[in-house]
């Protein structure tokens, strides 16, 4: 494996997970679409920055080079930083400028570099300085709860606070949900119906899209490899 790592959930309402790593070699990996936007802390060659990575509209290769110490921030869906704009993300990575040898600048003022412990300490003072803010309507409108305001407002904020609309997130959680099912050595078939994809190659489109595999690869990575004796 050229990256090793380990994380854990949070119990903060802003954050869905912290993980923490290194990349052992160089190498490259297909990534699949992501719904939900990270902050990435990277030390590499004595050089520390603070990545701002949006969410990922589909899945793409992404390649590595040995040696980096990575910290992933994984933000929840409806949580945001105004300052940069949410849809002005997508797709793409921002390295926030440094302040100093241990913080970086973000809007306006100098913030020290978290690292995997005090992650949720890091990110309550960002809400505490209106940096970061969360909205509720998006967790709302993904579990369809009625809304008492007008179907417009609803899809603008959802838009502002997550980049994407809800119908897009949820085709990526179908996917997901296909991608689960085939590892559990769910037939294709069976996956196509129990996900609600129209055909085969309905779901074959919507995987290699969201997840970068077909469901014939996945089924096959899933398998444990065969040793020779």
């Amino acid at each position: 494996m050229s990256i090793l790592s380990e994380g854990r959930w949070s119990d903060s309402p802003y954050i869905e997970t912290v993980a923490r790593g290194r990349t052992a070699s160089d190498g490259s990996t297909i990534r699949p679409a992501e719904s939900h936007w990270h902050m990435v802390l990277r030390r590499l060659n004595g050089k520390v920055d603070l990545l701002v990575v949006g969410a990922l509209t589909t899945s793409s290769v992404i390649s590595y080079g040995e040696g980096a110490e990575l910290l992933w921030i994984k933000f929840k869906l409806g949580t945001f930083l105004p300052y940069l704009g949410t849809r002005n993300l997508l797709d793409k990575e921002m390295a926030l400028p440094g302040a100093a040898s241990h913080s970086f600048w973000l809007h306006g003022s100098a913030w020290q570099f978290p690292d995997y412990d005090n992650v949720e300490t890091f990110v309550d003072r960002l809400v505490r300085n209106d940096v970061l803010v969360r909205d509720p309507i998006v967790n709302e409108v993904l579990q369809g709860q009625p809304q008492g305001i007008a179907s417009r407002t609803v899809r603008h904020r959802f838009l502002q606070a997550t980049g994407l609309s809800a119908t897009y997130i949820r085709q990526m959680e179908r996917a997901q949900q296909a991608q689960a099912l085939l590892q559990q050595g769910i037939s294709i078939l069976d996956t196509v119906e129990e996900a609600g994809y129209f055909d085969q190659p309905h779901l074959t489109r919507a995987l290699k899209q969201f997840i970068g595999y077909t469901p014939a690869q996945i089924i096959r990575l899933s398998q444990p490899e065969l040793v020779a004796i």
